[in-house]
């Protein structure tokens, strides 16, 4: 628990963050908490997305709808999605929750796409 919770505030947007910036934190958080769920990853990346937006003060009951949207029906069960469907699943969240889509230029947050996965 230690560990998700350093990984969720490496992951959050900074408070400051403009809707856009706070889209692309949002994406880039869920690509990488989604992928490390092995079988069962459906219900793990929902329940972990939920945990973690609630950590960004995301109310429950937006957090809970926001991830039913993205996730909703396109994960079959016990089969890891591939890695385009995640990133999918990371912008339409990220889209549902700040009205923005989440990238600009890759170039400016280099160094937080090189973020080291902690499994």
């Amino acid at each position: 628990m230690e560990s998700l919770a350093q990984c969720f505030a490496e992951l959050a947007p900074p408070p400051e963050a403009s809707p856009e910036d706070r889209s692309w934190h949002l994406a880039r958080a869920s690509v990488r908490l989604d992928s490390g769920a092995e079988g069962g990853w459906y219900g793990l990346a929902g329940l972990t997305l939920r945990w973690f937006l609630t950590t960004t003060c995301v109310d429950q009951a937006e957090a809970d709808q926001a991830v039913e949207t993205a996730i909703g029906g396109q994960f079959k069960s016990w089969v890891t999605p591939g890695r385009i469907l995640i990133d999918s699943v990371g912008e339409d969240l990220a889209v549902a929750l700040t009205g923005h889509l989440p990238y600009q230029d890759h170039r400016e947050r280099a160094a937080l796409e090189e973020f080291p996965d902690r499994r």
